[in-house]
């Protein structure tokens, strides 16, 4: 990508929260984006959003956990961009179950579309990736550093892309890649609405702390302003975030805080 030539974007669960409005950040910089989800009519309006901003953009529904199915919309987007210089990964479900009490397919949902679901779409973009030196970004979660109360299954399958992507950053930084890992506080999404309870069922409720939290424009902004100098992790959010830092220099505080706190 030249300073003059539009960056072509791959964004992954583009048709709602974190990956609409960073869809929508990246065409109003005339970005070309192919956007990728399940649910085709919220694609469709995200699309129609974005053509306000530039003029190439394309839909191409995806469903994370077939992934049988993700070779072939790779090579559609490869179709559609040619090369790729930014794979955006923000699609994935939570999670409000009890960890001794989820069921286990509960369990093995989270990990097939939050971890297999997203490594898979990358081992298929690389090509695309390779021959831009192109950059991967990752939307975890602060429960991607540590677990609480009512979210061990979602928690989990943030930590399994921490392990996962690190390990790729350092394979593919010889060949001029590069991989970010972001670690949203509470970011006012509709996440929470669709969460996995004890038997698979949706929570069917919005989380207090969500709705309290960041837009996610404002979030995408943020974002997008750190992405350029490629940087291995990023964290956004309110002082939520703090608990990653506790984590590392006051464990035993970080525990005794989580007991105490209210969590939704």
């Amino acid at each position: 990508m030249t300073k003059h030539t539009p960056p072509t974007i791959w964004v992954l669960g583009a048709s709602s929260g974190i990956g609409k409005a960073v869809a929508l950040a990246y065409a109003k910089k005339g970005a070309s984006l192919v956007l990728s989800a399940r649910r085709v009519a919220d694609l469709e309006q995200t699309q129609k959003e974005c053509q306000v901003h530039t003029d190439h953009v394309w839909v191409e529904p995806l469903d994370l956990a077939d992934t049988s199915s993700h070779q072939g919309v790779a090579d559609r987007v490869k179709s559609h961009l040619g090369h790729l210089n930014v794979l955006f990964h923000s699609g994935g479900i939570t999670s409000r179950t009890e960890a001794s009490e989820a069921a286990m397919d509960v369990e093995r949902r989270m990990m097939e579309v939050n971890y297999f679901g997203v490594i898979s779409v990358t081992k298929v973009a690389m090509p695309m990736l390779e021959n831009a030196k192109g950059h991967v970004v990752v939307i975890t979660s602060v429960a991607g550093k540590l677990g609480t109360q009512f979210r061990s299954a979602y928690a989990a399958s943030k930590h399994a892309l921490h392990g996962w992507f690190d390990s790729l950053r350092l394979e593919i930084e010889p060949k001029g890649m590069h991989v970010t890992l972001v670690c949203p506080g509470y970011i006012a999404t509709p996440l929470t609405l669709h969460a996995l309870t004890n038997d698979g069922s949706a929570l069917g409720e919005m989380s207090e702390k969500q709705t309290k939290g960041m837009p996610a424009d404002v979030f995408a902004s943020k974002l997008l302003a750190k992405l350029s100098s490629k940087p291995h992790e990023v964290i956004i959010g309110g002082a939520e975030v703090m608990s990653i830092r506790l984590k590392r220099w006051a464990p035993k505080l970080l525990h005794a805080i989580l007991k105490r706190s209210k969590v939704t």
